[in-house]
């Protein structure tokens, strides 16, 4: 007696991210955006209790931005993402060094601003009641070079993240090889 053999069926979906994956890239997509717009918005606004309260927003999202990224590289360190789509090798190395350096840089510019801060003679109070700690002691002509490296840090994320999107688009709408599905909470 001959047994039918049951069919095996693929997926051309790749595996998808968990769900606390999904959720911290998409809740620091959102902060890093807004943080970026604000942070353009406010520099160039004239002296004011206004501003300085701005500021104190910016600050206080960065900090959160900086303890998302903690728990996001935890998260990342303990679950493995999915394995990787199929993908030419020099697209498979340009991903990867964009990654690290957003994820780099997730630290670098708010650890920089913080020190910025620091050495403008401000300090970082979390949302008006935690004092958190100066990094270096006022000193003009180094809040100036952190002003700048802060800025500097900040526009690279910007072009990294453009980058990064438009690669999402190139392997939805080009390749068509499901990668964007990967990271939509909302798609199975």
């Amino acid at each position: 007696m001959m047994v039918a053999a049951k069919p095996v069926r693929f997926s051309l979906a790749p595996a998808r991210y968990s769900g606390p994956a999904m959720a911290f890239h998409w809740l620091l997509a959102l902060l890093i955006a807004m943080q970026f717009s604000f942070g353009v918005y406010m520099a160039d606004l004239p002296f004011s209790p206004g501003r300085i309260q701005q500021f104190n927003w910016h600050k206080w999202a960065g900090i959160t931005i900086l303890a998302l990224s903690a728990l996001r590289l935890l998260w990342r360190l303990v679950r493995w993402p999915p394995p990787a789509v199929v993908m030419p090798a020099w697209q498979a190395r340009l991903a990867h060094a964009t990654h690290l350096l957003m994820y780099f840089l997730f630290f670098a510019i708010p650890l920089v601003g913080w020190a910025y801060s620091s050495s403008a003679g401000f300090s970082v109070v979390y949302f008006g009641i935690w004092p958190l700690p100066d990094w270096v002691g006022k000193n003009a002509d180094l809040a100036s070079q952190l002003k700048l490296l802060h800025k500097i840090l900040a526009y690279t994320l910007a072009a990294l993240v453009a980058l990064h999107v438009a690669g999402a688009f190139k392997h939805h709408f080009i390749d068509r090889d499901g990668l964007l599905r990967r990271m939509n909470p909302f798609t199975r």
